[in-house]
């Protein structure tokens, strides 16, 4: 899983399935052959060593009889990264609604994201009551904007406090306003238009933002770029998730059909696998910078993992190509692929991505985001049992032992394990939910729910869930015309209309029923569930 399309008809992108090519569509990814032009990047203001010049040298080392691995400049100390002193996006606010409460889960921490529209701003409580503990994100915000838990009523404000407990006698103590009935808040803050948050509800991390800040993408800021977003539940870990979207060499496998390739020099297999030159730089406690022959890639931990390309551009019509590419080409048109990966709870976790470009950005003005969500989903849902199972495995194994358990001889591992690297070195090999979990895989559920697009994706998304509110509505209009039409042809005397009218109605009826046939499972293979089979493919 390389890279969600952005456009069908302006650059090529795997997340999105192609069925024709023309000249202004990719023939291969558009990894291949691209210049790169890396932005730096900011931590609480300064540059951080992490972010430096690539090398231009292939460069790969060798430990004991592993096989050959790509470089990297860790620190020896015993650095130990802290999960709780970072941010973590928590959703785009495109998805949020401000009418509801929306409850949502990170490093295993129960959260509510909830619209304060006395401050005018997005607040992100711990989801629970401290009355009885039911969880906030039932409940609903009231008409003086506070929100308002509904087993009792107890409702808070913006920072917590608890603003009336109904139960409680207007003559009587002023309960509510004990700090055993407030609600712990985490910091929260919107940039690049997602809520992060701060998972430490500690007041001494009230003011946290001016310390330290969530990553900053120069390009998410950029008024010129186009930057739909999407996200969606994974049924699968963290780092998995990292690692898979690190790997550009299962692609022409995992998601043949799917996606074009770069068709290789020498073609060895039906799929066009080939050997990719990638490697590691500079790892830190902060992450690390990866070189690939397609340009350059950072990941920025925990969460973050950047791709950098500059589009080519046909010098005959200026159109994306790969078929010819200039050897020098504008400097202004380029494209940025961002993963964002959420730790949610052992086996489970949270993409959200975006693809932020400065050409074609028409498209997306006119085009919804459910059309491109549909490729997306179906390229996500072909690897996704595969990642479930391998996922299962390494707990087997171990995940500090994965390096011993897994063969990697090619550079085309370099990512994945430049991130097991990063993952043991600095994490110990496991993320910290601070002894809420004991550690173990939640069991297998059927394939069906395993692969589930509606409560994973669907009711997250404004765009898929208004589509698929509006199809469902059409496809009951359509069943409810073709009785109609039925019943008028079966009521109405012979002689009243002719065969002809009669004939028509008929065959409206006919088509009205099937396209509501087609529709049903169009929503159904589209907003609820695809299935993936490999061996017909």
């Amino acid at each position: 899983m390389d890279v969600l399309k952005a456009s069908p008809t302006i650059v090529h992108s795997p997340y999105i399935p192609t069925t024709t090519r023309n000249k202004t569509q990719f023939a291969k990814p558009i990894f291949h052959n691209l210049n790169l032009q890396l932005p730096c990047y900011t931590r609480n203001g300064s540059k951080s060593r992490l972010f430096t010049t690539l090398s231009s040298s292939p460069i790969s080392t060798t430990e004991s009889i592993e096989p050959p691995m790509p470089e990297v400049e860790a620190e020896v100390g015993k650095e130990r990264f802290d999960w709780y002193s970072q941010w973590y996006p928590v959703m785009p606010v495109c998805d949020l609604d401000k009418r509801v409460p929306h409850g949502k889960k990170v490093l295993g921490l129960d959260l509510v994201v909830w619209w304060d529209k006395n401050e005018n701003e997005w607040k992100v409580f711990d989801d629970t009551c401290p009355h009885r503990l039911a969880p906030l994100s039932e409940g609903r915000i009231d008409q003086w904007g506070r929100l308002q838990c509904v087993y009792h009523g107890w409702c808070f404000g913006g920072n917590g406090d608890c603003k009336i407990i109904p139960q409680a006698p207007v003559d009587g103590p002023p309960v509510h306003t004990f700090k055993k009935a407030c609600v712990a808040v985490y910091p929260s803050v919107v940039q690049h238009d997602i809520v992060w948050v701060w998972p430490n509800a500690d007041p001494q991390y009230k003011d946290i933002i001016t310390k330290k800040k969530p990553p900053y993408i120069p390009v998410l800021d950029d008024p010129s770029f186009s930057k739909l977003m999407g996200n969606r539940d994974i049924p699968y870990g963290y780092e998995v998730l990292v690692e898979n979207l690190m790997d550009p060499a299962h692609v022409p496998y995992a998601h043949y059909g799917l996606m074009r390739t770069r068709t290789p020099t020498v073609k060895v297999d039906r799929e066009g696998g080939r050997p990719l030159d990638m490697k590691v730089k500079k790892l830190d406690i902060n992450g690390f910078l990866g070189k690939q022959d397609w340009g350059s890639s950072n990941f920025i931990a925990p969460c973050i993992f950047h791709a950098f390309a500059d589009v080519e551009v046909d010098q005959e019509n200026g159109s994306a190509t790969s078929s010819e590419i200039v050897k020098a080409p504008p400097p202004n048109r380029r494209l940025s692929l961002i993963f964002m990966c959420v730790p949610v709870s052992p086996g489970n976790s949270r993409l959200i991505w975006t693809f932020p470009r400065n050409f074609g950005v028409w498209i997306d003005k006119i085009v919804p985001r459910w059309i491109f969500h549909i490729g997306q989903n179906l390229i996500l849902d072909s690897d996704l049992y595969l990642l479930h199972v391998e996922e299962r495995k390494i707990m087997e194994i171990g995940a500090t032992n994965w390096q011993k358990a897994c063969f990697v001889p090619t550079k085309s591992d370099a990512l994945v394990v430049g991130f097991r690297r990063w993952f043991n070195k600095y994490a110990g090999g496991e993320i910290d939910w601070k002894g809420k979990y004991s550690g173990a895989l939640p069991p297998s559920p059927p394939r069906e729910q395993l692969m589930d697009r509606y409560w994973s994706h669907v009711v997250n998304c404004k765009s898929c869930n208004t589509a698929q509110k509006g199809l469902k509505a059409l496809e009951v209009i359509l069943q409810i015309m073709s009785v109609v039409l039925i019943g008028i042809v079966a009521v109405t005397k012979q002689n009243m209309i002719s065969v002809v009218v009669k004939t028509t109605m008929v065959s409206m009826a006919i088509v009205c029923f099937a396209a509501s046939k087609w529709l049903a499972h169009f929503i159904y293979k589209n907003f609820h569930y695809h299935d993936y089979n490999h061996a017909f493919v």
